[in-house]
């Protein structure tokens, strides 16, 4: 049996408009073990004027580990989200964001199918899939990062959805990175029964609440969303969605995913005395 660790998406300061380290120190003030820091390419306007928290892969990604080890604080995984129908796009995005994550202590890369190009049938989305995990599957294997496969786009919305692109390419290095708000939106499969489902392929868990309004609004009406409400606000029993992790083989991090600094603290307070 696994041990369940709280972490914070990086994404709760989105709108505070602060910065990487900003939201470092927030984080380990709040209490979190964990932070998922969310990567890119190059240089990037608002970042590099401070007033957003996503870090540029062309930065030392030792700064980024020796930055969270001053807080005490590790990193669970990268927020890596690239197209993988996109493979012009995404082979050497990925295999940048491995290598990235492995140099800064993240056990694991998060990713999806991303929206898929206008042109291309299912059959040759699948093949372009293949070929982009493919690829990245063996720089991941040679440098012991995890990468986690998450519902949140147009095949992966369903238990058997994430199940066929899991499927593509056999490696040790791809599991799964389950969204609950993500899965619960997407409004296909029942949330704990696709969490059960996946359970012995965890690597990692974003912890997603959905309001009761944004439920009545959109639930099977789109296939994910950026951040949810705090934990314990909306429609996720999370007593329930612990239980299940509690069996998982692995170690597994729930990072939090909201949108303000607030809700980061009540997400904290309401997971903690749950765990």
């Amino acid at each position: 049996m696994g041990k369940i660790f709280l972490g914070v998406n990086m994404e709760f300061v989105r709108h505070h408009d602060r910065p990487f380290d900003w939201g470092i120190t927030k984080a380990a003030e709040i209490g979190y073990q964990y932070v998922e820091p969310m990567v890119h390419w190059g240089r990037e306007l608002l970042s590099e004027a401070r007033y957003f928290h996503s870090v540029s892969m062309y930065d030392d990604p030792r700064w980024a580990r020796d930055l969270c080890d001053k807080h005490n604080v590790k990193i669970s995984a990268l927020s890596a989200h690239t197209p993988l129908c996109k493979p012009e796009v995404s082979v050497e995005y990925l295999k940048l964001a491995i290598r990235w994550a492995s140099d800064a202590g993240a056990p694991v890369v998060n990713t999806d199918e991303g929206p898929k190009p206008e042109w291309t049938s299912r059959e040759m989305d699948y093949q372009l899939m293949t070929y982009t995990l493919k690829e990245a599957s063996l720089v991941a294997e040679r440098y012991g990062v995890k990468i986690g496969l998450e519902p949140h786009q147009q095949y992966s919305k369903s238990m058997e959805g994430l199940d066929s692109i899991y499927d593509l390419v056999k490696s040790p290095s791809i599991g799964i990175n389950y969204d609950t708000g993500n899965s619960y939106l997407a409004g296909t499969t029942d949330t704990y029964e696709w969490l059960n489902h996946v359970n012995d392929r965890l690597v990692h868990l974003h912890a997603k609440d959905i309001s009761f309004s944004q439920s009545g609004e959109e639930r099977g009406k789109v296939t994910g969303t950026p951040v949810g409400c705090a934990c314990g606000d909306g429609v996720v029993d999370w007593k329930r969605v612990i239980d299940i992790v509690k069996k998982c083989p692995n170690d597994i991090v729930f990072s939090v995913e909201v949108g303000n600094v607030p809700d980061a603290i009540r997400s904290f307070e309401h997971l903690s005395k749950l765990i």
